[in-house]
Parts: C-alpha cells; sequence; structure tokens
C-alpha cells in the first residue's frame, strides 16, 4: 500500500487591530526604541481588545482560512490547539473553537508546549491524517500573551505579542509534497528558568499569588537565550542531515520568531541566505504557538513560499521544548 502522507492545503492568520509600538513602550518602562530593535528585532506587536481571548483570535484565523479556501468547518474531524494562554482551564480552547465556527462534526484538544506548540500540534495532526483515520485536521497556534505580560517589567513586556493563525492537514498520494520528517525533543530541567507560577495546582490563584506577581511570565533571559540558541540550531541541522539534505536545499526556513538573535544564530550555523528565511519579528515581537503559523502565511503571501519548495520550521519553548519539521510545499 502506498504510504499516506499529511500536508497543508489551506492557511489563515489573525493579529488585533490595536499596535503597541516601541515608543509607546518608552512611556510605560526605562526603555528605548533602539535599545529594544538592537537586542530583540522588534518594532511593535499586536495587543488582543479588551475581552478578546486566544479561541476569539484563533477563530478569525479561521474565518480568514475559510475566505482564501472555502473550507467547510463541517467537515473538519479534529482540532489541535497550541496555546499557553487558553480561554480558561476547561473546557478546552479547542472546544470553544468548535463552537465558533460551526465545525460540529470535529473532536479536539489544546497542548501545552509554549513556543513550540504549533510544531508539537503539527506533529500530532500529521500522525492523525497518516493513520487513516482523519481527513481534515485544524492545527491552531494562538496565543494573548498581553493577559500573563508585565507591563512593568522591562525585560520582558517589550518581548511578547498577541496573534492567532491556524493551518488545515490532510492527506495527499502526492509522493513529491507533505510532511517529510520531524523531530521532537524535550528537558524538564528548563522547568526553572522559563514558566508561569500561579494559577495550576502548585499555587492555586489566591491574594498572595497576584501580590507576588506569580500569574505573569518569569523568564531567566540569558539562560534561555543560550539554551534556545544551541538547540534550535542543532535540531535544525540534525532533521536536515537524517534526511541527505542541507541548508542550501532549504527553499524557507520559518524559526519562532523570539529575538533576532537566536534567528540569526540558527541561520549562521545552517549557512542560509537571507531571502531563504522568513523574519517577522519586528511587527508581531514573540507571540509564542503562533509565530510560525503566522510566518507560513506571511511567506505565502510574499510569494516566498510556492509549491515544491522545501519548508524547515523550528521552535524553542518553556518546557524546555524544542522541535523541528520539514514540509514539501503543496499551496
Amino acid at each position: 500500500m502506498q504510504k499516506i502522507r499529511a500536508t497543508i492545503t489551506a492557511i489563515g492568520k489573525y493579529a488585533p487591530e490595536r499596535i503597541l509600538n516601541n515608543f509607546d513602550l518608552e512611556k510605560m518602562v526605562d526603555t528605548t526604541d533602539a535599545w529594544i530593535r538592537s537586542r530583540t528585532g522588534i518594532s511593535e506587536r499586536h495587543i488582543a481588545a479588551k475581552g478578546e481571548a486566544s479561541s476569539d483570535m484563533a477563530s478569525s484565523a479561521f474565518r480568514d482560512l475559510q475566505r482564501r479556501f472555502d473550507v467547510d468547518p463541517k467537515e473538519i474531524d479534529a482540532i489541535v490547539v497550541a496555546t499557553i494562554t487558553p480561554d480558561m482551564f476547561f473546557p478546552s480552547t479547542a472546544a470553544l473553537i468548535q463552537q465558533n465556527i460551526g465545525a460540529i462534526n470535529a473532536w479536539g484538544f489544546d497542548i501545552s508546549a509554549a513556543c513550540s506548540g504549533f510544531v508539537y500540534a503539527m506533529v500530532i495532526a500529521t500522525q492523525f491524517v497518516e493513520s487513516g483515520r482523519y481527513q481534515k485536521v485544524l492545527v491552531v497556534g494562538s496565543d494573548t500573551m498581553s493577559t500573563i505580560t508585565d507591563y512593568t517589567n522591562r525585560d520582558n513586556c517589550v518581548l511578547f505579542g498577541d496573534a492567532a493563525s491556524v493551518v488545515l492537514v490532510e492527506p495527499t498520494e502526492d509522493d513529491e509534497h507533505g510532511v517529510i520528517d520531524y523531530l521532537m525533543k524535550m528537558d524538564g530541567s528548563g522547568k526553572d528558568f522559563l514558566y508561569m507560577a500561579g494559577g495550576g495546582s502548585r499555587n492555586p490563584a489566591s491574594h498572595e499569588t497576584i501580590d507576588k506577581g506569580m500569574h505573569y511570565i518569569y523568564q531567566e533571559g540569558k539562560s534561555v537565550f543560550k539554551f534556545a540558541v544551541s538547540k534550535m540550531a542543532e535540531i535544525s541541522v540534525e532533521v536536515l542531515e537524517r534526511n541527505a539534505l542541507t541548508g542550501a536545499d532549504v527553499g524557507l526556513f520559518i524559526p519562532h520568531q523570539a529575538n533576532k538573535r537566536i534567528i540569526d544564530a540558527c541561520v549562521s550555523r545552517l549557512k542560509l541566505k537571507d531571502k531563504q528565511v522568513m523574519i517577522n519579528i519586528d511587527k508581531y515581537a514573540n507571540t509564542t504557538a503562533a509565530t510560525i503559523p503566522l510566518g507560513i502565511v506571511d511567506g505565502y503571501d510574499q510569494g516566498r513560499l510556492k509549491k515544491g519548495d522545501l519548508l524547515l520550521i523550528s521552535a524553542f519553548g518553556g518546557g524546555f521544548t524544542w522541535g523541528s519539521m520539514l514540509i514539501r510545499w503543496s499551496l
């Protein structure tokens, strides 16, 4: 029997209307536009409206997908949502999206892998489709990072933005296109360097957890930076080498958009040219699980991602988690 391959057949994105630029942040904390751009590559970020949650942004991203590709939500079999900012602990964000978009025949769930979430979700969707059991799996990356960001902390508040993006994964019998390979890894010792301590079963919400700022992101920047630079580059090289490929074969590399310096280090290790790399951190900042699918949509819209191109995606996030995937683009 011919192996079923999974491929991306439709894409969509959403970014909130409100923009918070570096000059706005200069008025909020002790920082400057020049410092932010030189350290991170970020110029502005989108911020969700009051009451706008991760499921709302994801639903808007799906409606963008519908406008582009005319997908019937009733045909969706499963919804896999990557997010660390769910609307609530339960029900799942996937359930809320299902209701919002009218995907009445779909089941689904959320996964928590922080900035690696989209790659993790893509691996799950790929396996669902390759099993032959499911025909249409919606993969969602959606994070409302402004809701867990302390805007008095100048080290963190400059880094994050809000957005959502979605892709539809379906089977293909075309051996020339679709998901080729992936690698996923995790190191639980990273729990000490990047986390949000409050709100879970260890530190349930209380006056004390709120007073201590435990419901905001905590990040030990230097440790995270060092680990991210090495691991995201290593896994990108590894997934290429095990498929007898090099950076020269890559049509477009879409790395997680956490920091321009991390991206530059990966690009150097892979020996890529600027035209091979998608960088949009300047206008979105770090949108966590949404960064890579946003890059996919932007790359497609800009004509930088064409049918037959080899797409390499890589991410690193809290956990620590990291992963990489190779896709022969089919749109």
